[in-house]
C-alpha cells in the first residue's frame, strides 16, 4: 500500500494510491482514523486494512489534480543514523578538505582517516529539526548564512508501533512503512560547528530542510534490505548506490533507540546517506536553480529546487 498526504484545494488529506494509479480520499470517508497520516498510524494493523480496502474497490482523483505534501507534515519525532560506512569514510575525508577550502581547519589528511571504533559497536545518530519537514516538488529556500549547498539520499523508516526494549527480531513488527529522505546540508555551517564537538545544528537545522515523500509505502509491498537508490542533478545522474549496504539494519537502529526509551508510532528513523549519495563525497556542491531528484526503487521519486540567488557558482573541491 502506498500512502500519501496530499492537497486538492481543501487542505491536507489522507490517500492511497489505487491499482489503476488514481489517489483514492480517504479523509472523505470521515473516519477518524482517516483524518491524518498520524491518526491512520496510530489507529493499529485493523485500520491499514481498511485502508487498503478502499484502495482496492475505489476509482480516486487523477494525480495530476492534486499537489502532494510531505506525508508526514510534522512527525512526533525524527532521528538521523549514519549506516554506510563509504559515505562515513568519504564525507569526514572530504568535510577536512572543505574545512581546509573555507580556511576553517588545518590541512587535510593525504588519505581517509580511520572510522571510529563506536561506529561499528553501535548505530549512532542525531535528533533532527521535525518543524522543518518539506514535501517534494518544493523550492528550498536556502539560508542567506550558507554557501555551500548540498543534498543527502536517504531511506527512511516509519515507525508504527511504539513499544521500549524490543529486540531486533521482533523490530520488523513495529515498522509502518518506508519513504525517501532528503537531508538538506549547509556543509559550511555543519562542519563549523561540529568541531565543537557536538552534533549537528544549524548546519541542519532550517526551514525545509527536511524533504519526506513522495509516499509512505507499507512493509507488504517493499523490501528495504536491496533497494537501488539514485540521485539526479538537472536530470544528470550524480549518486547511485543500494541500501543493500548498510551496516546497520532499520532493526538493529530500533532496537539500539528503544533501549530504556519508548518509541512512539510516527517516529522516523533516517538510513543516513548512501555511499557517494551527495555532493561533499563528490567534490562538487549544488548551486542556485539546481533541481533535484532523489529516486528510491519500490518508493517513488521526490524533486526540490534550490533557490540561493547568493550561490551562483558550483563550489568543486
Amino acid at each position: 500500500m502506498k500512502l500519501l498526504t496530499f492537497d486538492a484545494g481543501q487542505g491536507a488529506r489522507l490517500g492511497v494510491v489505487a491499482a489503476d494509479g488514481s489517489i483514492v480520499d480517504l479523509s472523505a470517508t470521515g473516519r477518524a482514523d482517516f483524518a491524518t497520516m498520524q491518526t491512520l498510524i496510530e489507529g493499529g494493523p485493523k485500520e491499514w486494512d481498511a485502508a487498503r480496502a478502499e484502495a482496492n474497490r475505489s476509482a480516486g482523483l487523477d494525480p495530476a489534480q492534486i499537489v502532494i505534501l510531505a506525508p508526514l507534515p510534522r512527525p512526533v519525532q525524527m532521528r538521523d543514523f549514519l549506516v554506510f560506512e563509504v559515505h562515513m569514510r568519504g564525507a569526514v575525508w572530504n568535510g577536512a578538505k572543505l574545512r581546509e577550502r573555507l580556511g576553517d581547519g588545518p590541512a587535510a589528511p593525504a588519505t581517509p582517516p580511520p572510522i571510529p571504533d563506536v561506529w561499528y559497536q553501535q548505530p549512532i545518530y542525531y535528533k533532527c529539526n521535525r518543524f522543518a519537514v518539506a514535501g517534494p516538488g518544493r523550492t528550498a529556500l536556502w539560508p542567506e548564512w550558507s554557501k555551500v549547498i548540498d543534498y543527502e539520499l536517504e531511506l527512511a523508516c516509519i515507525i508504527g508501533k511504539g513499544g521500549r526494549d524490543i529486540a531486533v527480531a521482533d523490530a520488523a513488527d513495529h515498522i509502518f512503512g518506508y519513504t525517501i529522505f532528503n537531508d538538506l546540508t549547509a556543509r559550511d555551517a555543519q562542519f563549523k560547528e561540529m568541531q565543537g564537538p557536538l552534533g549537528p545544528a544549524k548546519g541542519k537545522d532550517f526551514d525545509g530542510a527536511n524533504v519526506l515523500g513522495p509516499v509512505i509505502v507499507t512493509p507488504d509491498e517493499i523490501e528495504p534490505q536491496a533497494l537501488a537508490m539514485r540521485a539526479f542533478v538537472n536530470d544528470e545522474l550524480w549518486s547511485e548506490g543500494s541500501s543493500s549496504t548498510m551496516h546497520w539494519s532499520f532493526a538493529e537502529m530500533i532496537a539500539h533507540v528503544s533501549r530504556s526509551e519508548t518509541l512512539h508510532a510516527g517516529e522516523v528513523l533516517g538510513s543516513g546517506t548512501v555511499g557517494n549519495g551527495c555532493g561533499l563525497e563528490l567534490g562538487k556542491m549544488l548551486k542556485h536553480g539546481d533541481r533535484v531528484t532523489l529516486e528510491i526503487e519500490g518508493i517513488g521519486r521526490q524533486v526540490t529546487t534550490i533557490h540561493a540567488p547568493h550561490v551562483a557558482e558550483r563550489l568543486v573541491l
